[in-house]
Order: C-alpha cells, then structure tokens, then sequence
C-alpha cells in the first residue's frame, strides 16, 4: 500500500493531538483562559465599585455645592439686607443733618434780622436825638427850625438806607 500525503497528514494529525492530550494543553489553556476569565470578572467587579464610589463621591459634592449655593445666596440676601439698611440710616441721617443746618441758619437768619431791627432803632433813636439836640440849639426862630427839622428828617431817611443796605 502506497501511502500518500493525505495519509501521513492524517496520522501527523492524531499524533499531534494525542501530543496535545498527552502533555494536557487543553487543559492548561482552559486553566489559563479561566484566569483570565476570572480576571476579567474581578476588574469589572472592581470597576463596578469604583463607579459607585464615584457616584456617592459625586452625590456628596453635588449636595456640597447646593449647599454652597444656598449658603452664598443667604449671604447675599443678607449683604443687601445691610446695604439697604445701611442706604435707609445713612440717607435719614443726611436729612436729619440738613433739617438741623436748615434749623440753625432760620434761627441765625431771625437773629441777624433781630438785630438788624435794634440797630435800625437804635440808629433812628440816636439820629432823632440829635435832631433834637439841633433843634434845641438853633430854637431861634420858625423858619430856621422848619429847615432843621426837614434836613434831620432826610438825616434820617439816609441813615436808615444805609442801614439796611
């Protein structure tokens, strides 16, 4: 019998796969494919645990940030809260000031109105003396008194508008 190639790859074949059978390959194989397998599954695991970790982190921070966020915007409530009262206590006080200032210059102005009106008298008082005074010294006759009393009357018109002038 003539073997020909087909024949001798036959055989070539099975002594190949006792071979394999022989020394356990598949197993082996199988063994390492298992580890990895169970490799594999233990990363995943891992990573099944990190994502939660991390969404819990996440949670955490996101509750953080709200809290952040309420806590800024009492702040600023608050802060505008002081400012307008600030704004309302300053304002009041600036018109406190005014109205005392307002206050101090009527009683001022009444005062040197006041004392305006006594110089005015005063000077109206001193002028008519001394047209008394003239007139008592020049009480010759009529018409020299009649003179006198006509020039201390415009005297006195002029003093007074000096006077309030």
């Amino acid at each position: 019998m003539i073997f020909d190639a087909t024949f001798w790859v036959m055989i070539s074949f099975f002594i190949f796969i006792g071979l394999l059978i022989y020394f356990q390959i598949p197993q082996k194989i199988k063994k390492v494919l298992e580890e990895n397998i169970k490799n594999i599954k233990d990363q995943l695991n891992e990573a099944d645990k990190l994502k939660e970790d991390a969404k819990n982190i996440l949670t955490e921070h996101e509750k953080k940030i709200s809290n952040s966020k309420a806590e800024v915007k009492h702040m600023i409530n608050k802060a505008n809260e002081e400012a307008e009262k600030n704004v309302i206590k300053t304002n009041q006080d600036f018109h406190n000031l005014m109205e005392s200032r307002k206050k101090n210059a009527e009683e001022r102005i009444k005062q040197l109105k006041n004392q305006a009106l006594k110089d005015i008298k005063n000077a109206s008082v001193k002028i008519a003396i001394e047209s008394v005074e003239k007139l008592f010294k020049n009480s010759l006759d009529k018409s020299k008194l009649d003179k006198i009393y006509s020039s201390s009357i415009e005297e006195t018109k002029l003093a007074l508008k000096k006077k309030s002038s």
